[in-house]
């Protein structure tokens, strides 16, 4: 199986850190927070992860090199100066990824949540890991239905952990859920695709209920930081 990991994001509620490092790259514990996913993925047998960027993009090979170091042969695919969000960066990546199931996650987040448990071959186009919804999105996404289905709507909503698995399959017909002209090189989230699958009863989920942080703030990244270096002790 392929990765992908999503960093071409601004970080503009991340500055001034961001000013001159990418979110991904800020450090938590130790190392840069891209760092603790491609280890993770190097151990369940990941081999090649692609790398979306945009904000100084440079720094990622900068700092991360070819992926040798951790048994990893990463490719970036590079966006241009304004990210083309999730779902356009995805599609954008595709040529990269192949024509299999694909496991993608956000480049600002930690989790200690086990790669291992995704499913090679998702039930439908994506399977998506879930988590209790934190104090900044009390709100939630989706809901995770008895039968592993993820609904759009309903009560008891659980936060998208960003941490998935998808088939190339979810982007097909992509412009048929985009609002408005997504101009020549598409740029649109991935959420309206997901609501679509879920229409179709084509995503499952799961619950995790461990370790989880959206490393959206310089708060949370102190925080994160203070964390790991307490149990690494």
């Amino acid at each position: 199986m392929k990765a992908l990991v999503f960093a071409a994001g601004l970080g503009e509620r991340m500055r001034p850190l961001t000013d001159h490092t990418p979110k991904p790259l800020l450090e938590a514990g130790g190392r840069p927070l891209i760092a603790w996913h491609l280890e993770k993925l190097a151990a369940i047998g990941v081999e090649d992860v692609v790398v979306n960027t945009s904000w100084l993009a440079a720094r990622f090979p900068e700092i991360l090199g070819d992926g040798s170091r951790w048994g990893l042969r990463l490719h970036y695919s590079y966006e241009g100066p304004s990210p083309l969000e999730t779902g356009g960066g995805m599609l954008h990546a595709l040529p990269l990824l192949g024509d299999a199931p694909f496991l993608a996650v956000n480049g600002d987040i930690w989790t200690d949540y086990d790669f291992a448990r995704l499913p090679r071959e998702p039930r439908g186009d994506a399977h998506l890991v879930l988590v209790d919804n934190p104090e900044h999105h009390p709100g939630g996404d989706f809901v995770l239905g008895d039968d592993g289905r993820i609904e759009a709507d309903g009560a008891a909503k659980l936060t998208f952990s960003g941490i998935g698995v998808y088939r190339p399959a979810l982007l097909a017909g992509w412009r048929d859920p985009v609002a408005g002209d997504p101009g020549t090189l598409p740029r649109f989230k991935l959420a309206p695709l997901l609501r679509r699958a879920m229409a179709r009863g084509a995503a499952s989920g799961e619950h995790h209920r461990g370790q989880w942080t959206d490393v959206g703030t310089p708060a949370r990244l102190e925080a994160l930081d203070a964390q790991l270096r307490a149990t690494t002790r």
